[in-house]
């Protein structure tokens, strides 16, 4: 049984990334999965995904794997990005230089809570939950799931 205090989430997504992978197509199928959410709260989604995505592509070794889950209980979508580095993401800098290293930087701005844990084969687990703009459950701007 869940009350609607528990956190009960379904997947929204849940992909290889890989050095194929083409983020356009991830943010058209969670523009089609999340199309009832409002467009900013979706747009924020997308950006999150798009940053996180583009760490593991250009700052980790291998693959990783994208799981976009959607809370039933409140309006909150969680994103999950393993991949096989055990160093954490660099807040406001970037190993490949330039005006580059704030995809953290702008993940911090729209997610309620971000951070990272370590996996069991060495590598971690990068997290963000983002929440509407008002931060509410609303059937006109956030309905839950099914």
């Amino acid at each position: 049984m869940t009350t609607t205090d528990e956190d009960s989430r379904s997947i929204v997504l849940d992909v290889t990334i890989a050095p194929t992978t083409l983020l356009s197509a991830l943010r058209g199928h969670l523009t089609t999965s999340l199309q009832d959410l409002d467009e900013d709260h979706r747009y924020d989604i997308l950006l999150v995904v798009t940053e996180l995505v583009t760490n593991v592509l250009e700052h980790t070794p291998g693959t990783g794997r994208l799981r976009v889950l959607r809370s039933k209980a409140k309006c909150e979508v969680t994103i999950e990005v393993d991949d096989t580095s055990a160093l954490p993401p660099e807040h406001g800098r970037s190993r490949l230089g330039g005006t580059r290293g704030i995809g953290i930087v702008a993940v911090n701005k729209i997610a309620r809570e971000w951070g990272t844990r370590p996996s069991a084969d060495g590598g971690k687990t990068v997290f963000a939950s983002v929440r509407c703009a008002n931060d509410e459950t609303s059937a006109g701007r956030c309905p839950p799931t099914a």
